[in-house]
């Protein structure tokens, strides 16, 4: 049984455009996610609108039960490549023509406009550029309301799409677009507001808890190769003290609320972040901090933590250090281990991220990396034997707009590896993502409008209700995308400006080249 708090009904007779915001994976997830939850806020926030929540599997909304092919404009928001299969998904159990041209062909104009955003999306569409109208480049807040003003004023949006092209921000396929970012995110939308969930089902409980999602800032001074956002959203844009606290403030007095989950792509990195914390806990708020950056983590910014209530944190060392520091994230062992023991010292649970597959690595680099995963082991055990530690590792994927969108995946590398490390790290509470997987996202994240055949192909001819999540995969059909590209190639995703001019990742990947030739 679900039941929410905070949620927004309006007579959809009664505005100009009813909208569907549609999160193509599961509602705990969604519930967590801040970007959809703008969008949630943003719309309504219009009298001439009424924004509805659809989350997969359903495709009917939350607020009304209303069918997913009634809406003026279907909206995905999309966090992750693998997604887009539940995307395909959504569109055939609604009845919804899943090509642009299928519906474009429809004498009656009865279906909605789709439009998709979100940071792979931002990063690269062309997968998907077959079964979206259009898609939104960057953050919504600048781009949001002057869509919805441009839709009312057509008579057909299907038909009259580069209409759009107007509005900075809109891609359209084969079109020149610029990504849109919040200059001022004192002036970004702030949910004070939230949808609070009051269930007893796990599935339906919100990966961060009924928390008040506070945005400390976006964006990344990193420059870590292999992170997309680092690159997409730069540069780091901070909200200021003073407006953290009254959204804060105002969130708890609108729904009770006392949890603070802050939000940000390394909130460690927030310039106030123990003076931050310190305020939050004063006025009476527990604190999570869902990301962290090790070399930011300050002795004081554990405590408040702790202090707060807080139990685990997670945090992403990445590789053994030569490799680490081939990925531009240069924190030396000293500092790991500094952060490491002082987290057990104060009894945090950890969890650690790995990466394999980085360009120069070998087995003899994953022979040191199961060291290195023993060795804190055996710190934790010297420090706080009940302090429990898990460790993920996952295959590093190219992401298109970083140094490393040129490069391959290797599938039959990555396995080799992973058969190695499970062999020596048997007793270890280990988890170690599909090979099989990073696979299909490295060619969602990297490859052009080609693959949307194979997302099409991968989707069953017949959706069963008792097992939404089924794909046909044909892992050998995928892999034959699985080479890179020659540093002089056009790349899908060349019309799509990010700020960031191509010959910047091409000194940054001959240097990686060089590194290790």
């Amino acid at each position: 049984m679900l039941n929410e708090e905070n949620i927004i009904i309006k007579n959809p007779l009664e505005v100009d455009i009813n909208l569907a915001s549609v999160y193509p994976n599961l509602y705990r997830t969604a519930m967590s996610s801040l970007g959809y939850q703008i969008i949630y806020g943003m719309v309504n926030a219009r009298e001439d609108s009424f924004c509805e929540r659809v989350i997969y599997p359903n495709h009917r909304s939350i607020e009304t039960n209303t069918p997913l092919s009634e809406f003026d404009i279907v909206s995905f928001t999309i966090q992750y490549e693998q997604d887009y299969f539940n995307v395909l998904k959504i569109l055939k159990a609604s009845n919804i023509p899943l090509k642009v041209e299928d519906r474009l062909n429809e004498k009656d104009n009865s279906y909605p406009l789709i439009i998709a955003g979100g940071p792979c999306i931002s990063s690269n569409p062309l997968p998907l550029a077959d079964f979206v109208d259009l898609f939104i480049i960057g953050e919504g807040e600048v781009v949001l309301d002057k869509f919805l003003d441009k839709f009312k004023t057509l008579n057909n949006p299907k038909k009259e799409i580069e209409s759009f092209l107007d509005i900075e921000g809109i891609y359209l396929y084969d079109k020149l677009v610029k990504r849109m970012i919040v200059s001022d995110m004192d002036d970004a939308f702030h949910l004070n507001s939230p949808i609070v969930t009051k269930t007893d089902e796990s599935d339906f409980k919100p990966a961060l808890g009924n928390s008040i999602l506070l945005n400390v800032s976006r964006g990344c001074f990193r420059s870590c190769k292999f992170c997309m956002s680092g690159y997409l959203y730069r540069p780091m844009r901070e909200t200021s003290l003073n407006k953290l606290l009254n959204t804060a403030i105002d969130a708890r007095d609108k729904t009770g609320l006392n949890k603070i989950s802050l939000v940000a792509p390394s909130v460690s990195d927030y310039s106030q972040i123990d003076e931050l914390s310190k305020k939050l806990l004063d006025l009476g708020f527990d604190i999570s901090m869902p990301s962290l950056r090790i070399e930011s983590i300050t002795k004081e910014t554990l405590e408040n933590l702790k202090e707060s209530g807080a139990k685990s944190i997670t945090l992403a060392p990445e590789s053994i250090y030569t490799l680490r520091k081939r990925l531009n994230k240069d924190i030396n062992d000293e500092k790991i281990f500094q952060v490491i023991e002082e987290a057990f010292k104060l009894n945090f649970n950890i969890k650690f991220y790995f990466l394999i597959g980085i360009p120069g690595e070998n087995m003899v680099s994953i022979e040191e990396l199961v060291e290195y995963i023993k060795y804190i082991n055996t710190l934790k055990n010297s420090i706080t034997p009940k302090s429990k530690i898990k460790f993920s590792v996952n295959p590093l994927i190219p992401k298109s707009h970083t140094p490393f969108q040129w490069m391959g995946y290797d599938i039959k590398d990555i396995k080799k590896k992973i058969r190695l490390m499970k062999k020596e790290l048997k007793n270890f509470d280990i988890k170690f993502d599909s090979p099989k997987m990073g696979l299909i996202q490295y060619v969602l994240s990297t490859k052009g409008r080609e693959i949307g055949e194979l997302i099409q192909k991968s989707i069953p001819d017949i959706l069963d209700k008792n097992n939404f999540d089924d794909l046909k995969i044909d892992i050998k059909q995928w892999n034959q995308h699985s080479k890179g590209y020659k540093i002089e190639d056009d790349l899908p995703w060349k019309n799509i400006d990010i700020g960031i001019k191509e010959s910047f990742f091409k000194k940054q990947y001959e240097q990686l080249l060089n590194d290790y030739d």
